[in-house]
């Protein structure tokens, strides 16, 4: 029996071409694990009005973690026109899969490294280091939203907050309304790890972003719990910053930024500006991690008009596959993918087209592959 069992998702488009990038250096590793496919992606919902079936959800609770190739999302609307004709106007509703995992398996802290590495031509600054924590199931993202606006919400924020009147000439129907809701405790935990990642690692600073001076009760509510949770670690410096300040200065001075953290949607902001200066979203890994299970996934798109042809960057896979091995407790295997990883960015001898080169994913991962 195999040590580990991993929730194989490739999910759509290039999903799938890195995936197999994924399970070469796997295999060359020899992680000893059995990989379980799981369906899930845009090809499920067009089929069955559900992107994340049931029988995946139900087959991943016997998994130790989750590797994740890509999603296609689109909004409801054409969602729904894609749906096989059978299916539409039966009231089936598109929701992100992803969102979905990081809320039915409470992957509250979601980590995004972003490492420049040495040799990478599409470097903003070679010394650029930042890990990014992401709370990952309360915010913007929670998925409280309402359109139209139903009546009874609409008098009981009224009924608190008189100026939400003035909406009323236009009508319910042409009012939507999403929540930000968040909770002390969610702010405690996401920032209680940043402080954690930076006490193991020995970095010497965190900085909470957020925006307290107009988003007054959620912001300030996160910004004293982080002053609260500092306390705890002498000697890691707490900086406090607003979303828009922070994205001009990671432009200006990135390299100065040690553990950023972040609310939902602040912190998926943040996490693709912060890609973008170690190379883009080929290079961008994550990790959403709960207390007993992950979902481990690059942050870039299914690319669909990529589909099959292995032109993609499956650098950003293999970074993500190496976070999942750390998670495993197989930091050798880790510390030796991302060595390898390293050594082919530094040689340039195999490049994907975003870095200048011709190379496919597959001859760029067959080089890690040899490395190891």
């Amino acid at each position: 029996m195999a040590k580990y069992r991993i929730a194989w998702l490739p999910g759509d488009g290039v999903g799938n071409d890195v995936m197999e990038c994924a399970r070469l250096v796997l295999d060359k590793l020899a992680l000893d694990a059995e990989y379980i496919h799981g369906d899930i992606g845009w090809e499920f919902w067009k089929a069955e009005g559900e992107a994340l079936p049931q029988r995946t959800t139900d087959m991943m609770k016997n998994t130790d973690c989750a590797l994740f190739g890509a999603i296609t999302s689109m909004p409801k609307e054409e969602a729904a026109k894609a749906l096989k004709p059978e299916l539409q106007d039966k009231g089936f509703v598109y929701f992100s899969p992803i969102v979905r995992l990081r809320q039915q398996f409470n992957l509250h802290t979601n980590l995004r490294p972003c490492k420049a590495y040495p040799g990478n031509p599409l470097n903003y600054k070679d010394e650029v280091d930042i890990v990014i924590f992401r709370e990952n199931t309360e915010g913007m993202y929670g998925g409280v939203e309402f359109h139209p606006l139903p009546q009874a919400v609409f008098d009981a924020l009224n009924e608190n907050h008189p100026k939400m009147g003035k909406f009323e000439k236009f009508g319910l129907d042409n009012i939507a309304l999403s929540t930000r809701i968040m909770t002390r405790q969610g702010c405690e935990n996401i920032v209680t790890q940043a402080f954690e990642y930076a006490r193991k690692f020995g970095r010497k600073s965190v900085t909470v972003v957020d925006k307290p001076n107009v988003l007054r009760e959620t912001g300030g509510l996160m910004i004293r719990t982080a002053r609260e949770v500092a306390k705890k670690y002498p000697g890691i410096d707490l900086w406090e910053t607003n979303i828009d300040a922070q994205c001009m200065w990671f432009v200006k001075n990135p390299e100065i930024y040690e553990v950023v953290v972040a609310e939902n949607m602040f912190g998926d902001i943040l996490s693709d500006l912060a890609a973008q200066l170690v190379g883009g979203l080929g290079f961008a890994s994550s990790a959403n991690m709960g207390d007993d299970y992950a979902v481990f996934e690059p942050t870039h798109g299914s690319a669909p008009k990529y589909a099959g042809q292995y032109k993609v960057n499956p650098t950003a896979m293999l970074l993500t596959t190496k976070m999942m091995l750390d998670w495993l407790g197989e930091t050798g295997m880790a510390d030796r993918l991302e060595s390898a990883i390293g050594a082919v960015i530094a040689e340039a001898r195999a490049r994907t087209y975003d870095m200048g080169g011709s190379n496919t994913s597959l001859e760029v991962t067959q080089a890690v592959v040899e490395k190891l």
